[in-house]
């Protein structure tokens, strides 16, 4: 049965006026009415029916039905909105398990009540469509800068207005103690934007190092056409940063062009950052080399770098070494986080003692497990020797380019240095036993007794458990957390084993055990491959 009701017809027209006024889809609006009048009839004809409203567009009748669904018999559990095939003979021909029947039943006027329930719905629809509305508009917009207007300041936490909605800028997004009043303009940089289901769903931020990227991008013509390009930024937001720039074109200085004529350019960034202090690196693919720059204004003696662990030590004179590590560490943690390397900075007179302190140790070593003399045994650490593994395994040739040493010295040497090792991975591995290492682990290739022993310690017993490891917890990595680079120790780490090589040898334990398909490893190192290819290009 159709009907027309006047409530109905000032719903329809309040719902176009609604939509017309947030500039959503009427049809939106239109579909939370007749779910507002659905549920109006099921408060009459029972919750358990199947009542459904189609409301016309134009005319705004509204029309009420009844549905019921064919079920299988023993599936039948609701009895006023489903029946069975038996039952539904009476009403279709040749009913089927998913038929449905619809009747129509009489119209429920809309009351006081249910007149206001129905406007709730439709408010709450409207909300809805707004916010998915305000959602897809910025959903690609992360990144972007945006001038916009504050309206007010909640706990620390300010609102503004994006046109379309609200976003937030947080308590921790905001530079030192900014403070800002209704109808302040401020520059903004999206930093997310999330569905939510009640608050500001556009996430933005002046602490972010994008922001300081973007506000240079906006200063520098040479950054926006592609000319000069921006590698990293690091910041102490409010205090200081570091952003590091290298010139795709030989004739223009980098550093010069971000810094202006009278470093206009660079004062105008630092002016929207509350005065932030700015020292703008050239970026060099040398590692060591942009270390160098990136711990601007201190001067460097030397740098060791251990490319495998990504960790560098920086040797300044002693008079240098406070501004090597700046007021709180900020300098030495800029450049850390510029170069995403983990710096140890020390003294001359530090790195002097360090270097003799492994001399002495490495000839301990050499003295008390090949039974030599002293002076035989610096020789060896001289030559550049630094464990056992290397007298036992080089090539005899290199022992002979020692002072002293003819072939039965060295043959005696890698003799002596044989039997030390084959004697401690004996009873490493007699130790593993006893913490119950399995032989699918014993077995596996590439673990040596001494790994298989560090491994069972850390409760690793089979080739399963094996097979479960992250590479990082084999090989170590780093966390990083707001900025802040925290070290991960790995179980192998002290056998030298790389985050590659320690990934390898999981996924073949994992190929081992039939977890995974080979050719689906092989299709995935095609894949990296070519990304490293697009990457590189």
């Amino acid at each position: 049965m159709a009907i027309t009701s006047a409530n109905q017809l000032e719903l329809l027209q309040t719902a176009e006026a609604v939509a017309r006024e947030k500039m959503i889809d009427p049809a939106l609006v239109i579909e939370a009415m007749e779910e507002s009048l659905a549920r109006a009839a099921k408060s009459r004809y029972g919750a358990e029916m199947d009542i459904r409203v189609s409301i016309d567009r134009k005319t705004g009748r509204a029309e009420f039905t009844r549905v019921r669904t064919v079920v299988e018999d023993d599936q039948l559990e609701n009895y006023q909105a489903e029946m069975t095939v038996d039952q539904a003979q009476q009403y279709l021909e040749s009913p089927q398990v998913g038929d449905t029947y619809v009747e129509e039943v009489p119209p429920v006027e809309m009351g006081r009540i249910a007149a206001q329930s129905a406007k709730q719905v439709i408010l709450q629809k409207v909300r809805e469509a707004e916010r998915e509305k305000q959602y897809e508009e910025f959903k690609d917009r992360i990144g972007q800068v945006l001038n916009v207007q504050v309206k007010r300041e909640e706990y620390g936490n300010v609102i503004v207005d994006l046109n379309q909605g609200e976003g937030v800028l947080r308590r921790n997004e905001k530079i030192g103690r900014e403070s800002y009043r209704p109808n302040d303009r401020v520059r903004v940089y999206i930093k997310d934007v999330r569905r939510e289901q009640r608050g500001p769903q556009i996430f933005l931020s002046r602490t972010a190092p994008e922001f300081m990227a973007e506000l240079f991008k906006m200063e520098v013509p040479e950054i926006y056409e592609g000319i000069i390009e921006i590698k990293s930024v690091a910041r102490d937001p409010g205090s200081r940063a570091k952003i590091a720039v290298i010139s795709h074109d030989g004739s223009i200085d980098p550093v010069g062009a971000c810094v202006g004529m009278r470093g206009s350019r660079v004062q105008a960034v630092v002016n929207e950052l509350q005065g932030e202090k700015i020292d703008i690196i050239p970026w060099n693919e040398d590692m060591p080399t942009f270390l160098v720059n990136a711990l601007q204004p201190a001067e460097v003696s030397k740098v060791v770098f251990d490319e495998e662990a990504e960790r560098i030590e920086v040797v300044v004179p002693e008079e240098q070494l406070s501004l090597a590590i700046g007021r709180r560490g900020q300098n030495v943690r800029l450049a850390s986080q510029l170069t995403g390397l983990d710096i140890d900075i020390m003294t001359e007179e530090e790195e002097s003692k360090r270097r003799q302190a492994e001399f002495e140790e490495r000839t301990k070593l050499f003295v008390d497990t090949l039974d030599l003399d002293e002076f035989f045994a610096q020789l060896l650490v001289s030559e550049g020797f630094t464990n056992l593994e290397e007298v036992a395994y080089v090539e005899l040739d290199e022992l002979l380019v020692i002072d002293g040493v003819d072939q039965d010295t060295a043959t005696e040497l890698q003799a002596r240095a044989r039997e030390y090792l084959e004697e401690q991975n004996a009873k490493a591995m007699a130790r593993a036993r006893e913490l119950g290492v399995q032989d699918s682990l014993v077995e596996f290739e590439g673990l040596s007794p001494q790994m298989i022993l560090a491994l069972a310690e850390d409760g690793v017993t089979s080739l399963e458990d094996f097979a479960t490891c992250a590479d990082w917890e084999l090989a170590g990595g780093w966390t990083v957390t707001n900025g802040e680079r925290t070290k991960d120790d790995g179980v192998l780490e002290p056998f030298d084993v790389s985050l590659e090589e320690a990934q390898n040898m999981v996924m073949t334990a994992r190929v081992m055990l039939g977890w995974v398909d080979p050719a689906d490893l092989e299709t995935g190192s095609e894949d990296d491959a070519a990304l490293d290819e697009e990457q590189e290009v």
